[in-house]
C-alpha cells in the first residue's frame, strides 16, 4: 500500500562517472542519513533545481568532516574544470615490458 505522502516513480540504473573521493563522501554522507546514494543524490539535484539547500547545518559539518577524512579539497570553484587522469590500458603496459 502507498501512502499518500509517497510518490510513485520510475527509476533506471545508470553508469555515471564521478570524482572518486567525491563519491566517498557522497556515500559516507548517505549512510550516515541512513538512505541509498540514489535517494541522496535525488534529494540534492531535486533542492538545486528549485535554487534551495538541500542540507542542514549539521548534514554540512558532516560534509566537511568528510571531506577532511577523504582528503577531499574541492570546491565549486573546480565544476566544470575536472579533468580526468588517463591510465594505460593493461596491454600498453604489459607490451612495454616485453620490450
Amino acid at each position: 500500500m502507498v501512502n499518500e505522502s509517497q510518490l510513485l516513480v520510475e527509476r533506471v540504473q545508470t553508469g555515471v562517472r564521478i570524482e572518486k573521493r567525491l563519491l566517498k563522501v557522497l556515500k559516507a554522507l548517505a549512510e550516515y542519513h541512513d538512505m541509498s546514494l540514489g535517494d541522496l543524490l535525488e534529494g540534492i539535484v531535486l533542492h538545486a533545481f528549485e535554487g534551495k539547500t538541500p542540507f542542514s547545518p549539521s548534514s554540512l559539518k558532516r560534509i566537511q568532516e568528510l571531506k577532511k577524512f577523504y582528503s577531499l579539497d574541492l570546491d565549486s570553484s573546480a565544476s566544470h574544470r575536472l579533468t580526468e587522469i588517463k591510465r594505460r590500458s593493461r596491454n600498453n603496459s604489459s607490451s612495454e615490458g616485453k620490450k
